[in-house]
């Protein structure tokens, strides 16, 4: 089984910013893209960005284009989501993912594996 596993959330204030780290484990598998995703109380879950494992190209919703970087450590089979300028509105857990293959990174079902989350919290 492959796990994902999220780790650097927490409190912060707003213009802040944090990083998240996401590491893969267990049984290997050809990595296609992984991505973040993010789910406020009451909201759907909403794809933030993602990147190809082997080229490295990115991808970023909107709200978060400008701020939030993300970047791979392919021996490490580590995603990392670092995110500047942070805004109450970007309070949510944010879960990793990642696909084996896929043709739309921007959507929940062309990922294959999930995390189990990390809360963000933005105070004003």
């Amino acid at each position: 089984q492959v796990q994902l596993v999220e780790s650097g959330g927490g409190l912060v204030q707003a213009g802040g910013s944090l990083r998240l780290s996401c590491a893969a484990s267990g049984r290997t598998f050809v990595m296609y893209a992984m991505a973040w995703f993010r789910q406020a109380p009451g909201k759907e879950r909403d794809f933030v960005a993602a990147i190809n494992w082997g080229v490295g190209s990115t991808r970023y919703a909107d709200s978060v284009k400008g701020r939030f970087t993300i970047s791979r450590d392919v021996a490490k089979n580590t995603v990392y989501l670092l995110m500047n300028s942070l805004k109450p509105e970007d309070t949510a857990v944010y879960y990793c993912a990642a696909a084996k293959t896929l043709r739309d990174s921007s959507l929940e079902s062309q990922y294959d594996y999930w995390g189990q989350g990390t809360q963000v919290t933005v105070s004003s």
